[in-house]
């Protein structure tokens, strides 16, 4: 049965433990470059790296970048109710807590396509 992680770091150490951390990694940089926010994440990347790079480049797209960000979150399929739970009056914050709603929302997608292939 799927858990929703309730942080990054769970969630980072569940995929690792699920040796599902790569296809984590590959669905970010198709969902990133689907969206034309050209991301290259290394399969090499560890996860306290990805974990840093994603919240730099939410942080970046929030602050110059606002209607690519939008699309971006629409293209993953990231809780519009989450999004708006948020609270948005830190950006550094703000952008720590949509990356970790990006990563749940990538991490269910690999979780359930690697449950039911």
């Amino acid at each position: 049965m799927y858990i929703a992680p309730i942080n990054t770091d769970s969630l980072l150490s569940e995929a690792e433990k699920e040796t599902l951390y790569l296809k984590l990694v590959e669905q970010l940089n198709k969902d990133f470059n689907l969206a034309n926010e050209a991301i290259d994440f290394p399969l090499s990347i560890t996860p306290s790296e990805l974990k840093i790079q994603l919240h730099e480049k939410v942080y970046r797209l929030i602050q110059y970048k606002f209607a690519e960000y939008l699309n971006l979150l629409y293209i993953i399929d990231v809780s519009e109710e989450e999004i708006k739970k948020l609270d948005g009056s830190d950006l550094v914050v703000l952008a720590e807590q949509v990356a970790f709603l990006i990563l749940k929302r990538e991490w269910q997608k690999v979780w359930f396509r690697n449950k039911y292939r």
